[in-house]
């Protein structure tokens, strides 16, 4: 854990890469057989978290529909996509466009790290992935770090907004979540963002961030993050929707869809905020529980809460899946390009430092000319 402290610190100041090397024993970034094998340690968790509850998620799954999980699922992996436009929003306007096929692997890749135990290895992942595509650090370092504050204010504002609505006794109950509303609100303007992050950081004794996004990144970011948060709604809906809705003769409507949308919202903000569960995984589903047990029996909570942490997960999985395919390509390709160009049979080799010389058995039309090309 210090080392990877210590490569956090690296990250955020941008230090040369020769003092990284001292910061950081492991060569994170040098050794391509260490990065492997901190992906492999994260998926393995991220497995392991689904095996080890199979009985409790099969018992879960009995009670649902396949069409509930299946578009719960889709809802997922829809939100995800909006969450990943926001960050490369916020990279862009920082002055790091990136294509969006990088885009997935940096942010989907790095994002496993989130299951692995300790609070910097998603951020460190993504990143040394940006590095691969000249991302400066501190710039990678700030769009996701202001990714992670939209993406927790959104929320914040989604519970605050949506649960008072569904019932008198939610409001009674939810007030306070409400009452904060206005100051979340206020958050989300980019200078103070950048004040209240730079704080934290130098609490933690690290270098401010680099700079602030423009409003109008923030607010394309906000429009992505938003979105994102409507499917994450969805996803809940889907599966709360069975319970509250259909059982408990609510129809599934308007209401019920605040009640998933801020139940969710609220639950996710707290499994986020305790850091020392990877994941979120246990405050995430103990949370969405509470919120949910005044409306529906407990183990029905129970269900909604471990459904909705397999189909998460499973589009965490899906979308690293189909980051790491890219990133194969893209490794296959550039092999490809730098390979030497292997000789025809029966084709003499030239010697290698001739190599670049071999143009000029191109066609004259094909070449440039030379003074001799110009001699009578």
């Amino acid at each position: 854990m210090r080392a990877a402290t210590a490569a956090l610190r690296g990250y955020a100041s941008g230090v040369p890469d020769s003092r990284l090397s001292r910061l950081r024993p492991t060569q994170l970034a040098q050794s391509p057989w260490l990065r492997a094998g901190l992906l492999a340690v994260a998926v393995g968790l991220a497995v392991y978290g689904l095996a080890s509850q199979w009985t409790q998620v099969h018992a879960a799954l009995a009670k649902l529909a396949g069409y509930d999980v299946a578009g719960a699922a889709l809802a997922v992996i829809a939100g995800l996509g909006c969450m990943l436009l926001a960050w490369r929003t916020l990279l862009a306007d920082l002055g790091s466009p990136l294509p969006l096929p990088a885009a997935i692997r940096v942010m989907f890749v790095g994002q496993l790290g989130k299951y692995v135990p300790g609070a910097v290895w998603a951020l460190a992942a993504q990143v040394e992935l940006a590095r691969d595509y000249d991302v400066p650090r501190r710039r990678s370092a700030t769009a996701s770090l202001v990714g992670m504050a939209t993406t927790l204010v959104v929320g914040l504002i989604a519970a605050g907004v949506m649960l008072p609505l569904t019932s008198a006794h939610a409001a009674r109950h939810y007030w306070w979540v409400l009452a904060v509303t206005p100051l979340a609100v206020a958050c989300l303007y980019p200078k103070i963002i950048k004040f209240g992050l730079d704080l934290a950081l130098k609490a933690m004794r690290r270098p401010p961030l680099e700079k602030s996004v423009s409003v109008g990144g923030m607010a394309r970011a906000l429009g992505w993050t938003t979105l994102g948060w409507l499917c994450y709604g969805a996803h809940a809906w889907f599966l709360i929707s069975v319970f509250a809705g259909r059982e408990g003769g609510r129809g599934g409507g308007w209401d019920v869809f605040a009640l998933s949308l801020g139940a969710y919202a609220l639950a996710w903000a707290v499994g986020f905020l305790i850091i020392f569960f990877p994941g979120g995984i246990g405050p995430r589903e103990i949370a969405l529980i509470a919120v949910l047990a005044p409306v529906m029996p407990s183990a029905s909570a129970l269900a909604v809460a471990l459904a909705s942490r397999v189909v998460m997960t499973v589009g965490d999985l899906v979308w690293a899946g189909i980051g790491l395919a890219i990133g194969r390509a893209q490794g296959s390709r550039k092999q490809r390009v730098q390979a030497p160009k292997s000789p025809e049979p029966g084709e003499p080799r030239l010697p290698a430092p001739l190599d670049h010389f071999s143009a000029l058995a191109e066609p004259a039309g094909k070449r440039p000319s030379t003074a001799r090309d110009q001699q009578p």
